[in-house]
């Protein structure tokens, strides 16, 4: 893994360092289509504020797509994301030396 790899690999474990957030990327992965903030609110039993924040860190880290729809933000699981997230833990027999 290439040091910008690493680096890249690095921010998205930092986003995924709170179990909220490993929590919508789970709700979004299962998810046939955006999800609404407001529907996560509930499932995660956090206050709306509170998962904006957290959808904003996931957004940030490249790991969703986030859509407005009027006074609603809908959120997906980017397509490279899923695949970023499934490469994260694969490597090669030469890279381990």
């Amino acid at each position: 893994m290439s040091k910008l790899d690493a680096e890249a690999t690095a921010a998205v474990f930092k986003a995924l360092a709170d179990p909220a957030r490993v929590r919508v990327i789970n709700l979004l992965a299962a998810s046939g289509e955006p999800v609404c903030v407001c529907h996560l609110t509930d499932l995660l039993e956090l206050s709306q504020p509170t998962v904006s924040f957290h959808m904003r860190k996931l957004v940030d880290a490249g790991l969703l797509e986030r859509e407005q729809r009027g006074v609603w933000a809908y959120y997906s699981l980017r397509a490279d994301a899923r695949r970023r997230l499934g490469a994260i833990l694969t490597f090669e027999e030469e890279d381990v030396g």
